[in-house]
């Protein structure tokens, strides 16, 4: 069938604006301690929702209806687990930790109103529940009993951050990475074990402690003991790689089980990450990634290693692996370039291994040929050193437009972040009007060894805006994109990367879009939350000394240089990058009448989630796209 000749952009399209905001967010699979109930959190607009499918059968109900899930402590994420018979969870509203029973009955609060919690671990007995617990700025590891009877107390303390905590199959210790300022825990941490001792009347107490792993130079991610008690197993990026080790608690005999230039940890910019489970058999799990793509390695007990990557080759990007606590499954979060999220159950015990679909995100009722199939890409930057990225060409199966199309260059966040090749909404919103869109995964990024995220240490600002150029470049002298028709487009960090980029080269860029980016180092310095309190310091330099290159780096003081259009969004409660900081643009373009609209939104933190908002971005992107690009 042929296809007709449209404009590009102005293709009729599949992907709906109001369809990407009713999908739904998978996140965190858990298995109960029976390893046939499994558990996940659904985020459904503003509110996350606990699912539930039960032993006895497939079927999956809501089991937190009338209590919002989410944890606030970072950037959240950790936010339930399940044992016995009972989920335990982090109330939205005052970020308590609920116990409900599976069976039946209301959720009841075992900690009380003070702080915020996360990650909830509860004790192979069912008598303790451990966790990440926050107060006026001030970490701590804190346990509780499961019925919340007792005032919860710290049993670790003193350290700026901690995160993922695990208890010992014996229920005799518990391990947990901590990290302080000014690393972020990609730049260093440790991963300490804790003996604990057990009071006759009161709640288990530290005996001793040791650092197994890591230090201020060395990133260790996911510590969690073996089945069988005798190691601890951790990530470590010391080769310039994150790999999976094996340390013996006795002897203390380190084993590293994968090799090569490969990714198997990733940036802990938020609780409840896991990227390896284990077994009962024994048998590690783990996810392999580099440039984007990921795979499924399981390793045996003697370290045989297996690649699972044909089990389903749509499945390009896979997170948060969960071992069931019998038999060989195990849960994970997966998706595909034209693959929308889904939890998917693997058993291994089956040659080859059984693949169940559990929950899917999104309705999947466009033909994957209708879809954009993400391109790895590589282009020399201004340096003569290579950058990479994913590049979406536009796709249709009735619509093709003549020339090269115009393309969206989007700048993913963090800044210590990447893009994988997995479901990608906005890609494909763009994508199947007749846009092609890149992904830049600059110098600076993640997954592709520890050298290349280094690149961006006091040179953000450089690397992000000149590698994003040179590859919109790349692409126009390769006949993949209009020159004359470029759009940069970011949020957060992406964001503070579309404005530097309009300053630094104004007018190589059509338009900008810019959602909830950084304005003003100094005032981001000062006002962000205690995570990224920091993290200036290995971005520019530490203040004072470093004051010169905040204000060079800055857009807000050279934001005259800024000509182009400008769409700017922000959420009015976003307590990452205060609005304060697109006002602040804002009144620089309206003062100097550069075209440039502003949405703001109320009720929204730092990304959107409610339908409405998410619906209505990008009906307002494309109205600009349309007027700023195509019709200007």
């Amino acid at each position: 069938m042929s296809r007709q000749q449209r404009m590009f952009g102005l293709w009729p399209s599949p992907i709906t604006s109001s369809a990407i905001a009713a999908g739904i967010r998978l996140s965190e699979p858990c298995w109960d301690s029976d390893g046939q109930t499994l558990a996940w959190v659904e985020g459904r607009s503003d509110k996350g929702v606990i699912v539930v499918q039960g032993a006895k059968d497939s079927s999956t109900r809501d089991l937190t209806s009338d209590i919002s899930v989410r944890a606030f402590v970072g950037y959240g994420g950790g936010d339930f687990t399940l044992s016995h018979g009972a989920a335990y969870f982090i109330g939205q509203a005052d970020q308590r930790i609920y116990r409900q029973e599976i069976a039946g009955g209301r959720a009841r609060p075992i900690t009380p109103a003070f702080g915020a919690a996360s990650t909830p671990v509860v004790s192979p007995d069912g008598r303790w529940v451990a966790y990440i617990h926050n107060y006026e700025d001030v970490d701590a590891i804190a346990i509780v009993d499961s019925q919340g009877k007792r005032w919860p107390q710290r049993i670790g303390e003193g350290r700026d951050f901690y995160m993922q905590p695990a208890w010992h199959p014996a229920g005799d210790r518990l391990c947990w990475v901590e990290w302080d300022h000014p690393n972020m825990p990609w730049d260093g941490t440790e991963l300490r074990v804790a003996k604990l001792a057990f009071p006759e009347d009161g709640l288990p107490v530290v005996a001793a402690t040791e650092v197994v792993a890591g230090n201020s130079q060395v990133s260790v991610f996911q510590g969690m003991f073996s089945t069988d008690g005798n190691s601890v197993l951790y990530v470590s990026d010391e080769t310039g790689w994150g790999h999976i080790y094996r340390k013996d608690l006795a002897g203390g005999k380190v084993a590293q089980l994968t090799t090569g230039e490969f990714e198997h940890g990733t940036p802990a910019w938020s609780h409840g990450m896991r990227t390896f489970a284990q077994t009962p058999s024994g048998t590690v799990l783990g996810v392999r990634q580099r440039a984007g793509y990921g795979t499924l390695v399981a390793i045996s007990p003697s370290g045989e290693a297996t690649d699972l990557g044909q089990l389903h080759p749509g499945y390009t990007a896979l997170s948060t692996p969960a071992a069931a606590p019998t038999g060989e499954k195990v849960a994970l979060l997966v998706a595909g370039g034209k693959q929308p999220g889904r939890v998917v159950v693997l058993d291994l015990a089956g040659k080859p291994p059984a693949h169940a679909i559990i929950r899917r995100s999104d309705t999947e009722t466009v033909p994957a040929s209708a879809l954009s199939a993400p391109e790895p890409v590589s282009w020399k930057s201004f340096d003569g050193e290579h950058a990479h990225g994913l590049y979406y060409p536009p796709a249709s199966e009735g619509f093709e437009g003549t020339g090269a199309p115009p393309l969206i260059v989007i700048i993913h966040g963090g800044p210590t972040s990447q893009v994988v090749a997995g479901w990608a909404a906005q890609a494909q919103y763009f994508a199947t009007r007749g846009y092609a869109v890149l992904f830049p995964n600059y110098r600076g990024s993640t997954g592709y060894g520890r050298d290349y995220m280094l690149k961006l240490r006091e040179s953000w600002g450089i690397y992000d805006v000149q590698d994003a150029k040179f590859g919109a470049d790349a692409l126009a002298d390769r006949g993949m994109a209009d020159p004359s028709r470029l759009v940069i487009m970011g949020g957060s960090a992406g964001g503070y990367t579309v404005l530097q980029s309009l300053v630094e080269v104004p007018g190589f860029y059509k338009a900008g879009i810019c959602m909830f980016g950084v304005a003003n180092m100094f005032t981001l310095a000062a006002d962000t939350h205690k995570f990224e309190a920091r993290y200036l310091d290995s971005m520019l330099g530490p203040l004072p000394e470093a004051a010169a290159v905040y204000r060079e780096r800055s857009p807000i003081f050279h934001a005259g240089k800024i000509v182009d259009p400008i769409a700017v969004f922000q959420g009015e409660i976003d307590r990452v990058v205060p609005r304060e900081q697109s006002d602040s643009i804002v009144s620089s373009l309206k003062a100097r009448g550069v075209p440039h609209e502003y949405h703001l939104y109320p009720g929204e933190g730092h990304g959107w989630r409610k339908q409405e908002t998410i619906d209505a971005f990008y009906k307002s992107v494309e109205s600009f796209l349309k007027t700023h690009v195509l019709f200007a």
